[in-house]
């Protein structure tokens, strides 16, 4: 059998795969909140997009960052002092959010792109940590506080967001809209380009592709789609504190993408559910929660080490791969 049959057979079989998680993932989140408390599931999905906002970034364009936490932190202060201090709907204050981390993407990625590697990362973690301290100073952001006591409001001023219901489905809509944008945009001539470069930059330059341009504007959409989850956050629980910019939340979704298998539109979600519900389980059990991530983690890597999911695919697509050999011989 051709190389070409072969490529095409297990691209088939990760669709097919891919396309049954989804459905699964999809029933089981609707009926999620009649028998799991709805709010852990929000926090959830609200992580789960953040780290499926980072795996479009690491995982399709090739680019670490250790700053993500200022455009889910970010979004989170703006879409949080819009809706209390200003008075707007909770749908204007969300857009606000996407719209201001899409800037500090826009800066920060500016700055960070023309470095490579290690380089990029410590930029991304410096440029961080200076908009860390700008919300411990800020006036608006309260400090240490924190914007406390954010009115949900009516979606539309229609959909009374203060039951609980209403909000939890919502915020599913926003997470089933993010990731099909993200879906949407990895799949496209755009997201081959960004796939390109992550395999091989010089070959793309050689290409004629401008590769910084491409590596921008990732990087934009990467930091609008973690604002995204970042504001709904801060409407799902009336608040938003210095814990969604420091550097461990930025270290947390890096986690979630790892555990779960980065490069995959799945892993990202699963291993954003692993971490939020050991954090969840163990909150009140008096065991350190970072001792068991650290521990899960260690597991993972010896055993699953291109994720979760990662490693589903590939022993999925191992049958594929025996039946080409055996053809061959």
């Amino acid at each position: 059998m051709s190389e070409l049959t072969l490529q095409e057979r297990r691209a088939a079989a990760s669709v097919r795969l891919e396309w049954g998680l989804v459905a699964l993932g999809i029933v089981a989140l609707i009926a999620a909140p009649f028998f799991i408390y709805p709010i852990f599931v929000m926090k959830m999905l609200c992580f789960a997009l953040f780290a499926c906002a980072f795996n479009l970034l690491l995982g399709y364009t090739g680019l670490l960052s250790f700053g993500h936490a200022t455009f889910f932190g970010g979004a989170a202060y703006f879409c949080a002092y819009a809706v209390k201090a200003w008075g707007w709907p909770p749908e204007a204050g969300i857009l606000l959010g996407m719209g201001g981390a899409a800037v500090l993407g826009l800066v920060m990625g500016f700055l960070a792109i023309r470095r490579q590697g290690i380089y990029f990362a410590m930029i991304t973690l410096a440029l961080a940590q200076m908009f860390y301290f700008f919300c411990v100073q800020a006036p608006f952001t309260e400090g240490e506080d924190g914007i406390q006591g954010v009115p949900r409001g009516s979606l539309f001023g229609i959909v009374d967001l203060n039951v609980t219901m209403n909000m939890y489905y919502v915020v599913l809509t926003i997470f089933l809209i993010g990731v099909f944008a993200i879906w949407r945009i990895v799949n496209s001539p755009f997201g081959m380009i960004l796939r390109s470069i992550r395999e091989n930059e010089n070959r793309a330059i050689s290409l004629g592709y401008s590769v910084g341009r491409y590596k921008l504007a990732a990087f934009v959409m990467s930091a609008a789609l973690a604002g995204l989850a970042g504001a709904t956050k801060a409407i799902v629980f009336q608040f938003a504190t210095l814990t969604d910019v420091t550097w461990q939340m930025s270290g947390g979704v890096i986690l979630m993408n790892l555990l779960g298998g980065i490069g995959t539109m799945v892993g990202p979600v699963v291993g954003a559910g692993l971490v939020v519900g050991l954090e969840n389980t163990l909150a009140t059990s008096g065991f350190p929660v970072t001792i068991a991530t650290g521990l899960i983690f260690m597991v993972c890597v010896l055993i699953f080490r291109r994720g979760i999911v990662g490693e589903l695919y590939a022993r999925w697509l191992s049958p594929a791969e025996a039946g080409s050999d055996r053809d061959k011989a």
